[in-house]
């Protein structure tokens, strides 16, 4: 997880703009989700839930059928909030290099051979990592270092990457044939894995009527580069209590041992999921306009925090038991 960097002094901030900042939190998030209903009908959960990650520094791995519009949801918000944005279709011919860049041999103004450095896809504000599990491991890989470390090491060279630096994955759950599983390590950067479900009837309706229409849907800036640091820098400084924090220790400590674990789980979540329902539910809170972190907050964010961290034993997957469901038996027994 990243560590914050002061928030004075940085691009420009003053105690002004911080104030100002905090005290329209509530209008921002308000103006975020209408302007992203414009174009993204019924999924508002699903848009906090991204706006959560970024505001953590943080990435997120969002899975679900063709056609639930996941490419659409992550451009437009890039369009928002004024981020560069680039996207990679993976396929299983993808390299490395096709993502970090590579150098490239070409003449000087004296007729000399020069390497000059070719950037990839990767150096963006928002990259979109289009079914991330065709692609082969080594390409996934050639992502861990850019998550992690924000940054690309070639050679003996070292490249950083802008800032801010998300990766925003997508994974289909069928045809998973020709696929590889994102490994465990892999799986951990990700600090959510967010679920997306088909609409209801009545928001598909309204779907056909936007996009079967002559109409034009314009999307604006919401929020700038400089709220944008403000917020994420307040997301690190929300208090929490001393209780609330313990009963997110406690769901996180629940899937190791005790009852639950020997009864669905192989292996429980590591101490990277305690910082992340942390991290989570203080920008849940931060983005509901509340100055403090609930009970309610925590488990809220405790499924996209350890779905994708939780491994259920043999039993459980033969009953047909999902991770959610698990984990809101854990939530209970806390």
């Amino acid at each position: 997880m990243d560590k914050g960097v002061g928030i004075l002094g940085s691009a420009d901030i003053t105690k002004e703009d911080i104030r100002e900042t905090y005290s329209n939190i509530r209008q921002i998030h308000k103006s975020l989700l209408d302007e992203m209903r414009l174009a993204v009908v019924g999924q508002d959960d699903i848009i906090e839930q991204i706006l959560i990650a970024i505001l953590t520094r943080n990435h997120a791995l969002l899975e679900g059928y063709p056609g639930l519009g996941k490419t659409l949801m992550i451009n437009t918000l890039s369009r928002i909030l004024d981020l560069d944005f680039k996207r990679i279709q993976c396929t299983p011919d993808v390299m490395p290099s096709d993502i970090t860049g590579t150098y490239i041999v070409e003449s000087d103004d004296s007729g000399k051979k020069v390497f000059r450095f070719e950037k990839g896809p990767v150096f963006t504000n928002i990259l979109l990592t289009d079914e991330i599990n065709r692609a082969t491991p080594k390409t996934q890989s050639a992502l861990l270092e850019a998550m992690q470390e924000k940054q690309v090491t070639l050679g003996t060279s070292t490249h950083n990457l802008e800032n801010p630096f998300f990766v925003l994955a997508t994974q289909n759950p069928i045809e998973m044939e020709g696929t590889y599983p994102l490994p465990e390590a892999q799986l951990d950067r990700f600090l959510l894995k967010i679920l997306i479900g088909y609409p209801t009837e009545e928001d598909e309706s309204r779907i056909i009527d936007l996009y079967t229409s002559k109409h034009e849907i314009e999307i604006k800036k919401v929020l700038g580069r400089k709220q944008l640091i403000i917020l994420q820098e307040l997301t690190r400084e929300m208090p929490i209590a001393d209780d609330v924090k313990k009963h997110a220790l406690r769901i996180v400590t629940k899937t190791r041992s005790g009852e639950i674990y020997d009864k669905y789980l192989d292996y429980g979540a590591s101490p990277r999921a305690s910082i992340g329902i942390i991290l989570a539910a203080k920008a849940r809170a931060l983005l509901r306009g509340r100055n403090y972190v609930s009970r309610e907050d925590i488990e809220a964010m405790a499924y996209p925090v350890l779905r994708h961290r939780i491994i259920p034993n043999f039993e459980s997957e033969r009953k047909g038991v999902s991770r959610d469901e698990v984990i809101k038996e854990v939530i209970k027994s806390v």
